[in-house]
């Protein structure tokens, strides 16, 4: 016997509320069916059978809400369940019966093109619990290869490919372009070896399951206490389920409709809302998930954080100097060339462990101090900012700095970059000297209490010891959280950093 139980569902999800039941109590079952469909607030969640073998007793019903772990029913031996299936009084009638279904259940299953198999949506990254279905690289009736990409997943920072998981014809695809998934979703069904002719019906089905949109029982309850027109809300679940979390949005701005100006007005009230009609010399272009993603998080973070920025301007003639005398030697030791962004990265982490508040985050009404140094390095791609992060810099040489940066740099642009390597920094540092800035405010990469800005080495006129002479400079902005930093702890790691970059012999003596 195998029980079924709630699968955990997210970081912060603790519950959910069951939804269809796709199978009842008798019903021989494979290994991997979907047996049950649970929602949360934003996704529908597939629990499938980890055994074949017949339902048992179901202990969940539709619409109950359910704990993480909880069981919701049991799977027992197929020799066990078939006198269990069948509930009559005499049992040594309902044997013989129960025995020979056995082959008429099968037979269907034998006589496929092979069988069907689903492709699933990839685990994507520790945290991450949802993606948005980007280009279908096939369609319905397509021959596919084995590994071969059938699909693309934006998440908040990459995207993510979903292979074929056999080779076959594609029968099904089960999201639309924009659909949100959550991993372990399936997004489209493989018949195995199975023939082309098979695809009209699936486009059919599919065609009459987009057709049939149904309400979660959770969203049901939300839509009744709340006297909404279900037929009104778009349904961002499943085929277009209607789930707790549609049903709650379409509650939340509700109230507003009905102080509006009476009949007349509602046609009036929803002109805002509509999209802005486009000139002959316009295009619109939908923002990517990572782009509003990064607008998202930059904006939240100039809500919720109290940024401020201070400035200063460091000589870069002992870094040029330095380059300049060991490149060649370094380029036939290593491999790579001495850059400017090493340096930068080693100053910065002897800096934070002067000043350990730069390199801290607020959590609720605590500070967590950081005693380990990842500093992200953004990098700027063709899809947006990302930042891939540099794992322990304080304990790394310039070499494997240099080499660190050009690997993630090289994933980043190819669009190969992982979630872990672009999470859990502790610092960040941005170069938009690269790109000709003088100076800049850089924003935050909450949760991080401190970014470095470095700009463009510019030679200008400075006054050394009475004397007007020309040097190489570059201004530095570091841009902190004033909730965690005083503007003291803030000047005082700036300075730092300036004179490790001016004189980088202060880090070999830990000066």
């Amino acid at each position: 016997m195998t029980d079924i139980t709630v699968p955990q569902l997210g970081e912060s999800v603790t519950e959910a509320t069951v939804g269809s039941w796709m199978v009842k109590t008798g019903d021989a079952v494979s290994r991997d069916d979907v047996l049950v469909e649970l929602e949360t607030d934003k996704v529908a969640v597939e629990v499938r059978a980890e055994t074949d073998g017949v339902m048992g007793e179901i202990f969940a019903a539709e619409g109950d809400n359910v704990e993480i772990g909880a069981k919701l029913a049991v799977i027992e031996a197929a020799g066990a369940g078939a006198p269990a299936a069948s509930e009559p009084a005499e049992d040594s009638q309902v044997a013989a019966p129960a025995a020979a279904a056995e082959p008429e259940d099968n037979e269907p299953k034998a006589a496929g093109s092979g069988g069907t198999v689903e492709a699933t949506v990839p685990q994507m990254g520790e945290s991450v619990t949802e993606g948005t279905i980007g280009a279908w690289l096939v369609k319905a009736g397509d021959v596919v290869e084995i590994d071969q990409a059938l699909v693309e997943i934006e998440t908040d920072k990459v995207a993510v490919e979903v292979p074929s998981p056999v080779a076959g014809v594609v029968s099904e695809l089960l999201v639309a372009e924009g659909d949100t998934v959550a991993p372990g979703d399936a997004v489209a069904r493989i018949g195995e070896g199975g023939a082309a002719n098979a695809a009209p019906a699936a486009e059919s089905q599919s065609a009459t399951n987009a057709n049939e949109t149904k309400t979660m029982p959770s969203a049901a309850r939300v839509i009744e206490e709340n006297k909404l027109d279900a037929g009104a809300i778009d349904g961002t679940g499943k085929d277009g389920r209607i789930t707790k979390g549609d049903a709650l949005k379409a509650a939340a701005s509700a109230p507003a409709a009905p102080k509006a100006v009476p009949k007349a007005a509602p046609a009036a009230a929803a002109a805002p809302a509509a999209p802005r009609e486009t000139g002959p010399r316009e295009e619109r272009v939908r923002m990517t998930r990572l782009r509003q993603t990064i607008a998202k998080r930059l904006k939240d973070a100039q809500n919720a954080a109290a940024i401020l920025t201070t400035y200063n301007e460091a000589d870069m003639s002992a870094i040029m100097a330095a380059r300049k005398a060991h490149q060649e030697a370094f380029v036939a030791k290593h491999g790579v060339k001495l850059g400017f962004m090493s340096f930068f990265v080693k100053a910065c982490c002897h800096a934070l462990k002067e000043v350990p508040a730069v390199n801290a985050e607020i959590d609720g009404a605590d500070i967590i101090y950081k005693n380990y140094y990842d500093m992200g390095v953004a990098v700027g791609t063709d899809r947006g900012l990302v930042v891939p992060v540099v794992r322990d810099a304080d304990q790394m040489t310039l070499a494997e700095i240099e080499k660190e940066i050009i690997r993630l740099g090289k994933r980043a642009r190819d669009g190969k970059l992982s979630i872990d390597e672009m999470q859990g920094a502790t610092f960040t540092i941005s170069n938009g000297g690269v790109y000709g800035s003088l100076m800049s405010m850089p924003i935050l990469n909450a949760p991080q209490s401190g970014i470095l800005g470095m700009h463009k080495i510019q030679e200008r006129p400075m006054a050394e010891n009475g004397q007007v002479v020309i040097k190489p400079m570059m201004y530095l902005a570091l841009s902190y959280d004033h909730r965690i930093v005083d503007g003291k702890e803030a000047v005082t790691y700036l300075v730092r950093v300036k004179e490790n970059l001016e004189d980088p012999q202060r880090m070999m003596f830990d000066l």
